[in-house]
């Protein structure tokens, strides 16, 4: 367990614009979040981070299907908080339950954190669970895309708590069947978010996949709205306003 500053955070952090709020990072293992709060709650976000980690390892230990499938899989009501968000959320994009992780995990400690101050980020390997009192843009990075760092999502405080998540098959290392460069879900569960932008993500095989993409996704209840940028192409649908940077 340690903490890192920000000249060692990846790129994708600085896409985050938030003033007057306090930056903290948490690593634990394979878990690296960055936090941005009122003050510094060090402390309980690493209690949080901890007892989750928990739930999910324990869980895993006992149906270990959980961590490896790419299909969802059978709700259980006497699951862990964490396990039944990831759960409900892989059902409803059709995807594998680890498909949500990160935001369910980043939902999960910033609910855990607003016990302790009324605003609070959590960024998880680019996806975001967000409760903010002023109107926030949340830049894209798209990789090689010639829009990467030209467009942003602006979240307005009064839609939050929500999650802002992007997936990618061009840039870093999680699993994608797509060519997408960057997909970006907004949704109030932010596990959900995870999920289908990694659904989308996996469906997009160039720019020519956009419309009828962002027509599936309309048909998942609880999704506000989504971006996807393939290449010199971008699409977007629902609940959602672009801004450049």
């Amino acid at each position: 367990m340690h903490t890192s500053d920000s000249n060692q955070r990846p790129f994708y952090r600085d896409q985050i614009a938030a003033k007057d709020l306090v930056s903290f990072s948490i690593v634990i293992e394979e878990t690296d979040l960055l936090i941005l709060a009122d003050r510094n709650l060090q402390e309980e976000a690493e209690k949080a981070v901890l007892t989750y980690r928990q739930q999910l390892e324990t869980y895993i230990s006992t149906f270990p299907e959980f961590a490896s499938t790419l299909k969802p899989l059978p709700f259980q009501t006497d699951a862990p908080p964490l396990i039944r968000e990831m759960l409900k959320a892989a059902r409803l994009a059709q995807v594998g339950p680890m498909a949500s992780v990160a935001g369910a995990l980043a939902e999960q400690v910033g609910r855990d954190l607003l016990e302790h101050t009324p605003q609070v980020i959590v960024e998880n390997g680019g996806d975001i669970f967000l409760t903010v009192s002023q109107d926030i843009t949340v830049g894209i990075y798209a990789g090689s895309s010639p829009l990467s760092n030209k467009l942003a999502v602006k979240i307005p405080s009064s839609i939050t708590p929500i999650g802002v998540c992007t997936s990618s098959g061009t840039v870093g290392h999680s699993l994608s069947f797509g060519r997408a460069d960057a997909v970006t879900v907004i949704a109030h569960s932010t596990a959900l978010a995870d999920a289908t932008a990694t659904a989308l993500g996996n469906r997009v095989k160039g720019a020519a996949d956009i419309e009828q993409d962002l027509d599936a996704v309309q048909h998942i209840e609880g999704i506000a709205g989504a971006l996807i940028i393939v290449e010199d192409h971008f699409g977007a649908w629902g609940d959602i306003e672009i801004v450049p940077t």
